[in-house]
């Protein structure tokens, strides 16, 4: 039961991981940070943690880094880092941590469409699971929508504010405020790098299954290619300085908890689920955000969240009955084709 488990364990995880990224991203930002130097300590850090633990845990590794696997860390980086990371926290500039995660939930649906273009994933739509997957990802991705432009009532409120956002008060009116657009689009492209990420790293990981010193490297090569960005960018040396509040704790964080650890348990899920699994996840996030924001900030929570949490876990729970299925219908072929005509796979 427990390695049944496993896979929804550390995805969940990982949902709390970016949950709390989201937060700390936004305040640091908030607080004046530059969004590149940001992506390179962030990268640094995650350097760092994983080169520690590919060190302790995987010295032994014999696979052997060819040019085709520096290739995939070179585009890895370039996905993660400057298009994924820097376009990320520039949206989350423009937006709230609450929309910034409620649109990540397109992450699945985008990394389904192209696991199914590239053939890691078979769409069979006469089949119950390939509907499933489908209407799965679509109801978590209206789920999402709604929490984002409808609040409805308050429901619950805690009657203390111990930190008011001014920008989640205009998130009802997302579809007027050209801000929010310009953060909306740049929120896109990044969860569209973030998918094209997911499905690279499932090839990189077959050529080169070392997972942890595939992550060191991957950050390493964010790290650099996001210094060259931030070098051309922002010039003022001023930027580059760590204080010791925020601006120290977010790359931090970010780099060792989020670059690093969960990429690390992402490829380990990866593995042995595949890539779709690990986004499907990604809309637990939004509830996961909603009640920090709750608990920890003193925010409260209207109707349209909580509407539109119920209908994230619904479909999330299509996309995994889907995987469930799936799984079971292939045992069941390996059985029938050992034993016979004797069993029928549909029953």
């Amino acid at each position: 039961m427990m390695k049944d488990l496993k896979p929804y364990m550390l995805s969940i995880f990982c949902c709390f991981c970016y949950a709390g990224y989201n937060l700390v991203s936004k305040v640091s930002l908030d607080e004046g940070m530059s969004r590149y130097v940001l992506v390179v300590y962030a990268h640094a850090f995650g350097t760092l943690a994983t080169a520690v633990l590919a060190f302790l845990f995987e010295r032994k590794n014999e696979s052997k880094i060819n040019v085709p696997v520096l290739k995939n860390i070179f585009f890895l980086g370039l996905l993660g880092a400057v298009l994924g990371r820097t376009l990320f926290f520039a949206g989350l500039e423009y937006t709230s941590s609450t929309f910034a995660s409620a649109m990540a939930n397109i992450i699945p649906s985008i990394t389904f469409i192209l696991a199914v273009l590239f053939r890691i994933e078979k769409l069979e739509i006469s089949k119950p699971s390939a509907q499933a997957k489908i209407a799965g990802t679509l109801v978590a991705l209206a789920g999402a929508t709604l929490t984002t432009v409808y609040k409805g009532i308050v429901v619950i409120s805690l009657h203390h504010h111990l930190r008011k956002n001014p920008t989640t008060a205009g998130t009802s009116k997302v579809f007027l405020d050209g801000d929010w657009l310009k953060g909306s689009l740049m929120l896109f492209i990044s969860y569209l790098s973030a998918a094209a990420f997911f499905i690279l790293q499932t090839w990189t990981i077959k050529k080169y299954p070392a997972p942890i010193t595939l992550t060191s490297l991957t950050c390493l090569a964010g790290t650099l290619l996001a210094a060259i960005m931030a070098a051309i960018l922002d010039h003022k040396p001023s930027v580059w300085r760590l204080y010791w509040n925020i601006t120290l704790l977010a790359p931090i964080y970010s780099g060792i908890v989020v670059f690093g650890l969960t990429a690390y348990v992402q490829i380990l899920v990866i593995r042995e689920k595949g890539p779709v699994f690990v986004t499907a996840f990604r809309p637990l996030s939004t509830v996961i955000v909603a009640i920090l924001g709750l608990l920890i900030l003193g925010e409260q929570l209207h109707l349209g969240e909580i509407l539109g949490s119920i209908l994230i876990v619904v479909g999330l729970y299509a996309i995994m009955w889907a995987k469930e299925y799936e799984k079971r219908r292939a045992i069941l072929q390996i059985v029938v084709s050992d034993r016979g005509n004797d069993i029928n796979p549909e029953k």
